[in-house]
């Protein structure tokens, strides 16, 4: 299942240099949140909305496979954060050869 997670495109060009991501969400690391927040394509334009309203022009969107994150031994798990919708979190820093396509953040399009 496809799952897509936003990223400044900083933190995705630090992440490709050091070998690892480990952004969970603005401003928050996956030390501090526990995992590392995503989505599933129907969710992305409203997370995109309340979370990086001010900064699209520099938002990324990695497309991953959870297959693969799994089939590496980390957690995927699909939980309400409180609104009724199951978001896609990724108990684990994310290996950046599991994202399968970047592109830039355009809201309403289909991902």
């Amino acid at each position: 299942m496809r799952i897509l997670h936003l990223a400044l495109e900083s933190d995705w060009v630090t992440a490709r240099e050091a070998g690892t991501y480990v952004v969970s969400t603005r401003d928050a690391t996956l030390q501090q949140v526990g995992f590392i927040h995503c989505s599933t394509p129907a969710q992305v334009d409203g997370v995109a909305q309340n979370f990086y309203s001010d900064v699209l022009a520099d938002l990324l969107v990695l497309d991953l496979d959870d297959e693969q994150i799994r089939a590496s031994g980390t957690e995927v798990r699909y939980e309400d954060p409180g609104n009724g919708d199951l978001y896609p979190h990724i108990y684990g820093p994310i290996d950046p050869a599991w994202v399968t396509g970047v592109s830039p953040y355009t809201p309403t399009r289909t991902h």
